[in-house]
């Protein structure tokens, strides 16, 4: 059987998806891939900046697959079906609900193919919530939706670059909702996820450090009690589950320290806290990556930024960090 290429979900046809796979393409990709996406979108994307590309749609994974081993087919993206055409009229850098649609069908036909090993990995470019939402769906992102029909109970985000590793315990939420979502269990359970992320990139014996909700990591309760009550303890836990795991570290300078060597992986409470370290050190290297599922899933780190949509400066180098990595990421057996 043929090696499983990449997959690449398009995203919102509306923002710069189309262009991102189309230069990624252009450029020349690691390793074999075919996108989820809509077709028309990308000959659009492809005229707009007068690059020398096709289009060629398949069924499935598998017939692209056969016509791939014909020398007589000529080379073109490969774009699996997913459902109705996008209109050619599409409006560029709006919310719109046909592409919020469609960008959910995207991802859904990547994660059958996923669950199935007709991929080795779903590397997704952006999508808008309020698109989504616009169309019906009702989840707040990727990562929901990944755990949701990948039926996992539990999922982290983690957003890492060469030279920091972020994990959350809490991803889209509200900051008022945090707290009460601080959990021994939640807590316990990212913790592992950060290892498992660690060894999803071939690391066994990570350094983790978990950051502290309040400030001073709540200073022996004086700045509220979540850190020493509950993230304490379920550090505690971990380490008697054999893991090298430290904290809570007050959340104002655990990120440096990781960043100069001394941990291999922080542990962030809410979103932000996690997510600003790692975007401030820039995005165009960034990955997101979903841990706790049954396949490997990174993504671009960062949105599908409607300012420049269709207008052909948009920079793959995220999309292709994270094929990339995708490449390297392995599912731990256990």
């Amino acid at each position: 059987m043929p090696t499983p290429p990449l997959g690449l979900t398009m995203g919102d046809a509306a923002g710069i998806g189309p262009e991102l796979v189309v230069k990624l393409f252009n450029e020349g990709l690691p390793a074999p891939a075919v996108v989820y996406g809509d077709a028309g979108a990308l000959r659009r994307a492809i005229s707009q900046l007068g690059l020398a590309l096709t289009v060629a749609s398949y069924p499935s994974v598998t017939q692209w697959q056969e016509a791939l081993a014909n020398p007589a087919v000529p080379s073109a993206i490969p774009v699996i079906e997913c459902g109705d055409a996008l209109p050619d009229e599409l409006p560029m850098g709006q919310v719109n609900a046909q592409a919020g649609l469609a960008s959910y069908h995207f991802l859904l036909r990547a994660i059958a193919d996923a669950m199935a090993g007709r991929i080795s990995a779903i590397v997704t470019a952006p999508l808008n919530k309020l698109s989504l939402r616009a169309g019906g769906v009702d989840f707040p992102g990727h990562t929901e939706i990944l755990a949701h029909v990948a039926g996992v109970p539990w999922v982290a985000m983690m957003l890492l670059n060469e030279q920091l590793r972020v994990i959350l315990t809490t991803i889209h939420v509200p900051l008022s909702a945090v707290p009460g979502l601080i959990t021994f269990e939640n807590e316990l359970e990212t913790i592992r996820l950060a290892a498992r992320a660690c060894h999803m990139l071939g690391q066994d014996t990570p350094r983790i450090a978990v950051a502290g909700l309040n400030p001073h990591a709540g200073e022996g309760g004086r700045f509220g009690h979540e850190d020493e009550a509950i993230i304490r303890p379920a550090v505690e836990a971990a380490r008697t589950q054999g893991l090298d795991v430290t904290g809570p570290h007050p959340g104002d300078t655990v990120f440096m320290r990781a960043r100069q060597g001394e941990f291999d992986i922080v542990v962030a409470q809410y979103h932000d806290q996690g997510l600003i370290p790692v975007k401030y050190l820039g995005v165009d290297h960034g990955v997101n990556v979903t841990v706790g599922l049954p396949f490997v899933r990174t993504s671009v780190d960062h949105g599908t930024a409607y300012d420049i949509a269709g207008k052909g400066i948009a920079d793959p180098s995220s999309l292709r960090v994270a094929c990339e990595l995708a490449l390297r990421m392995q599912i731990p057996a256990v």
